[in-house]
């Protein structure tokens, strides 16, 4: 004799339906994948329930219980099993893909900036449940694969490259450190602007730097005719080692800020900022070498150091004047770094402390890729 067992569950499902109308659909959608799955495995089987059959491939062995986060709520899901462990519901392989992009939403709304909390409180606003924070860092790893390979994609011709580094804090063998994120950003030949590599490590020292630079030309960077960053000493080792050739230019905005440190009187900060800005400038390099060399003889008297440091470190910043006109503006300065460590702040302020430097890294990676992306379809940064 068949047993009617599915025939009081399909009676179950509509009396749920009368007594709570749409604020049952849960239970509603776990009885009905839970019979969907229980009849798929007598199709599997050969066999209904009890029945004798000489076509019958194996036997069923009771039920596996798992919870099925879904837009509508959780789902308690019974899974049938079968003694030959071949047997998986089709109905339930769709449901873990919706549960994936349900994930893959979560990990989106992470990466722009939505904290935790937020994310949790809008999922038990949306869907009925609750998630844990564990389980929106969980979500955001889904998209690991992705980032990895856009980290790790093959780079081609970049005329010239941006380097810098910024600081998050990230908790590390049991302390909250300042780790620096090192980013460069190419300007492609075509024109357009691409971040093309990011590395989260301890500190800024060259070895760091070394390897990072390393990894980009092992990606096959190369075509680059000017490197523009600040003075840090641990970058500076590392460019000298790995691109020796490759002409510097160094950043007007991070010059002034260092300027600043050699000037004795707060009330006269003003006056050198306008000084050097007006060397800086210049429409050529001769002129810009006489402004610098004027300066200096204003200062040496009752500023020695900072004339000293006029002459030594000013220079560095002329190395623009040897490329296009048009270009002076763009690269000059490493200030479009700067923007896109301002969007990074923005996006990151919401975590505070990172647990771990693979965290950092994912949210950080997904924040450039959405911004290098949308560079490549922006009108071009450059005309070569």
């Amino acid at each position: 004799m068949v047993h009617p067992e599915q025939y009081t569950e399909t009676s179950d499902i509509l009396e749920t339906v009368i007594d709570k109308g749409l604020h049952g659909l849960p239970e509603v959608l776990t009885n009905v994948i839970n019979l969907a799955m229980k009849i798929e495995r007598q199709r599997y089987l050969e066999a209904k329930p009890y029945e004798r059959t000489e076509s019958r491939i194996s036997h069923a062995n009771g039920f596996k219980p798992k919870q099925l986060n879904t837009r509508i709520g959780q789902l308690h899901l019974s899974i049938p099993q079968t003694r030959d462990c071949e047997f998986y519901p089709s109905c339930l392989e769709q449901g873990m893909r919706s549960e994936r992009a349900l994930k893959i939403a979560i990990a989106d709304m992470y990466f722009k900036g939505v904290s935790t909390r937020k994310v949790k409180s809008i999922m038990q606003e949306l869907c009925g449940f609750q998630l844990t924070s564990m389980e929106v860092s969980r979500a955001a790893a889904l998209m690991d694969e992705e980032l990895d390979q856009w980290r790790k994609r093959n780079l081609s011709c970049y005329r010239y490259v941006y380097l810098d580094a910024i600081y998050e804090k990230i908790r590390y063998e049991g302390q909250v450190r300042d780790c620096a994120v090192l980013i460069a950003v190419g300007i492609h030949e075509k024109g357009h602007r691409e971040v093309i590599g990011l590395s989260v490590e301890l500190s800024e020292a060259e070895v760091h730097w070394r390897n990072f630079l390393t990894s980009l030309q092992s990606r096959g960077l190369h075509g680059v005719e000017l490197l523009i960053s600040d003075a840090h000493a641990g970058l500076q080792s590392a460019r000298k080692a790995i691109f020796p050739s490759i002409p510097w230019q160094r950043c007007h905005f991070h010059l002034q800020q260092n300027a600043q440190a050699y000037v004795v009187k707060s009330s006269r900060k003003s006056e050198v900022a306008g000084v050097i800005r007006s060397i800086l400038t210049a429409p050529n390099a001769s002129k810009a070498m006489t402004l610098l060399n004027e300066a200096v003889k204003h200062f040496e008297q009752d500023m020695p150091k900072l004339a000293q440091w006029m002459e030594s470190n000013v220079p560095q910043s002329f190395t623009h004047f040897k490329f296009p006109a048009e270009h002076h503006s763009r690269i000059r300065t490493s200030n479009s770094l700067e923007r896109l460590n301002r969007e990074i702040r923005r996006r990151t302020r919401v975590v505070n402390v990172f647990p771990n430097t693979q965290s950092c890294e994912r949210l950080i990676s997904a924040i450039l890729m959405e911004v290098s992306q949308e560079w490549e379809t922006n009108a071009k940064y450059l005309r070569f």
